[in-house]
């Protein structure tokens, strides 16, 4: 019975060693990551102040940073693999929603249309973006180190109520600004007949886009404030299972 009980604890210790060892590379990723992305959207906030000093209009300002632009905000695809497998207790459908309306928005929508690419709403939802992810990174980085200083917390939890409304009325009228090109050339489309037998107008894709930030966006946006409210004012939030 006692070498029982002495394998039973070993096993435990063992398992207890690899979880803390698992524990601990997750959190040097994790802090490595978010370090890296922060620097990332510094890069890009410096190069558009640089920009803007330097031509004095907005006009170029995307094709500037577009490299850089689309390297960091593709990279944030791992983020939904952090929440698949755990390390971060981040809901997947939350966090995929984001990170892909931002990725077709890069790739699908400003990088695909040139003739766009100088609008106003496209500077907008930049800036807007820059702030909210040098904001969110640099916190996520300071409580992995548990240095969080307060400003970091307050600009985290406040900024979005403000910015995420911009950023999605950026994000819209970039959309909107797209749509004439869009059906004059039948980007992205398929007619019939064809050799698929399959129909697809991206002009109207577009539209159901438009349309679905009507659900989504006030899902996301309280969902922030809920947190907000647990984190600074120590509320308990008991929320549904997504």
């Amino acid at each position: 019975m006692a070498s029982g009980e002495e394998d039973g604890t070993v096993d435990e210790k063992e398992n207890n060693n690899k979880k803390r060892t698992k524990s601990a590379l997750a959190t040097a990723w994790l802090t490595f990551y978010n370090i890296a992305m922060t620097a990332g959207w510094l890069v890009l906030a410096m190069a558009m102040i640089r920009f803007y000093i330097q031509k004095g209009t907005h006009k170029g300002l995307y094709r500037s940073i577009a490299r850089t632009l689309k390297f960091f905000q593709t990279f944030a695809l791992v983020e939904v693999g952090h929440c698949a497998v755990g390390i971060v207790r981040t809901s997947v459908i939350v966090t995929g929603v984001q990170v892909c309306s931002r990725i077709f928005m890069v790739w699908f929508i400003t990088n695909s249309i040139r003739q766009i690419q100088n609008e106003e709403s496209v500077i907008l939802f930049l800036v807007v973006w820059t702030f909210t992810e040098i904001t969110r990174y640099s916190y996520y980085t300071f409580n992995l180190l548990h240095h969080l200083p307060y400003f970091i917390k307050w600009a985290r939890y406040n900024l979005f109520i403000v910015l995420y409304p911009l950023g999605v009325i950026g994000e819209l009228l970039t959309i909107y600004a797209a749509l004439p090109f869009v059906r004059r050339t039948g980007m992205y489309s398929m007619r019939l007949p064809n050799k698929y037998n399959v129909s697809f107008d991206y002009y109207y894709c577009l539209i159901i886009v438009m349309l679905s930030y009507i659900p989504l966006f006030p899902q996301l946006y309280f969902h922030m404030l809920r947190q907000r409210r647990r984190v600074l004012h120590g509320e308990v939030i008991v929320e549904k299972d997504d």
